[in-house]
C-alpha cells in the first residue's frame, strides 16, 4: 500500500512548485517610485515667503521613496548604504558577508531541524550526522545562491544586488514591493530591469545541489519545488529587510535609519 502514495507524493511536487511560484508572483504589482520633483528655477527675494508657506511637495509622496540606510546592516549585508553604483569588489563583501550572516545560519539551522523532525529527504536518515548533513547541505545551497546571484551574475550583467527599502512602508505596500524586488532589481544606472542575477542564481544553484543532495531529491520536480521554495524565502527576507530600518528607528536606535530620496545633494553630502 506504500506504493501509491509514494507515487502520489512524487507527483504533487510540481503542482505544489507551481502554487509557490504563482503566490510569490502574483502579489506582484507595478509599483512606480515617485520621483521629486526637479529643481525649479531660483526665483526673486520677494516670492520666497509664498514658497515657506505652500505645503511641500516632497512631504506628500515621502512614503513613496525608496532610500537606502546611513550604515551596514550586519544582518542584512545587502541592505544599500549608498546610491550606488558599487564595483565587483563591492559585491563580492557582499557575498561574502551575506555567506555568513546571522539570517543565513539560523534559517539553515531551523530549515535543518524541520527537516530532521519528519525525516526529509530520507537518504539521509537520523542522528546528529544526519542533521549535520542536512545543515551542511542548506549551509552550501544559499552560499552558492549568495554566490551566483549577489557577485557573479550581477557583476557580468551590470545589475545592483542590494535591496533598497522603502522609506515609512505600508504593510500592504511592502507586500507588493517585496514580492515585485524577487524579480525587478536595478541595474549599475539605476534603472528597473528585470531581476536576471537572482533568477538565474537559484537555478544554478539548485542545479549544483543535485550534485550533493541524496538521489531521491535529483528529481526535475524536486528541483523546482526547491526553486519555488527559494523565492519564497526570498520575498520573506525582503520584507524584513523593508522593514529593518524603520524597526531601528522605533526602537530608538537611529543609527541605522532610511534616507528617502537617494538623489537629494543633501543626502549625498559627507557625513
Amino acid at each position: 500500500m506504500r506504493m501509491p502514495c509514494e507515487s502520489f507524493r512524487r507527483s504533487s511536487l510540481v503542482p505544489r512548485a507551481l502554487l509557490l511560484f504563482t503566490l510569490v508572483f502574483g502579489c506582484m504589482f507595478p509599483l512606480r517610485a515617485q520621483e521629486p520633483p526637479a529643481n525649479a528655477p531660483s526665483a526673486p527675494d520677494s516670492s520666497k515667503p509664498a514658497q515657506e508657506n505652500a505645503p511641500s511637495p516632497l512631504k506628500q509622496t515621502t512614503e513613496m521613496f525608496v532610500g537606502y540606510a546611513t550604515n551596514r546592516s550586519f544582518f542584512f549585508p545587502d541592505i544599500a548604504t549608498s546610491p550606488g553604483p558599487i564595483p565587483p569588489i563591492g559585491k563580492f563583501k557582499i557575498f561574502v558577508n551575506q555567506s555568513i550572516s546571522p539570517p543565513y545560519i539560523f534559517i539553515a539551522a531551523i530549515s535543518a531541524a524541520y527537516n530532521q523532525a519528519r525525516n526529509a529527504p530520507p537518504g539521509y536518515g537520523q542522528g546528529w550526522d544526519s542533521y549535520a548533513s542536512r545543515f551542511g547541505s542548506k549551509i552550501a545551497s544559499s552560499t552558492s545562491s549568495s554566490f551566483f546571484g549577489t557577485f557573479l551574475f550581477p557583476t557580468l550583467l551590470h545589475q545592483d544586488p542590494r535591496f533598497f527599502p522603502q522609506n515609512k512602508p505600508s504593510l500592504w505596500g511592502s507586500v507588493k514591493y517585496s514580492a515585485r524586488r524577487v524579480v525587478i532589481t536595478r541595474d549599475d544606472k539605476g534603472k528597473d530591469v528585470f531581476n536576471s542575477s537572482e533568477i538565474l542564481g537559484s537555478l544554478v544553484s539548485e542545479g549544483i545541489a543535485n550534485a550533493y543532495l541524496p538521489s531521491s531529491e535529483r528529481t526535475a520536480g524536486k528541483t523546482a519545488t526547491r526553486f519555488a521554495y527559494d523565492l519564497a524565502w526570498k520575498f520573506g527576507a525582503n520584507m524584513f529587510k523593508n522593514y529593518w530600518p524603520t524597526f531601528f528607528h522605533n526602537m530608538g536606535l537611529n543609527r541605522l535609519r532610511v534616507i528617502p530620496n537617494p538623489g537629494s545633494p543633501e543626502d549625498q553630502q559627507p557625513k
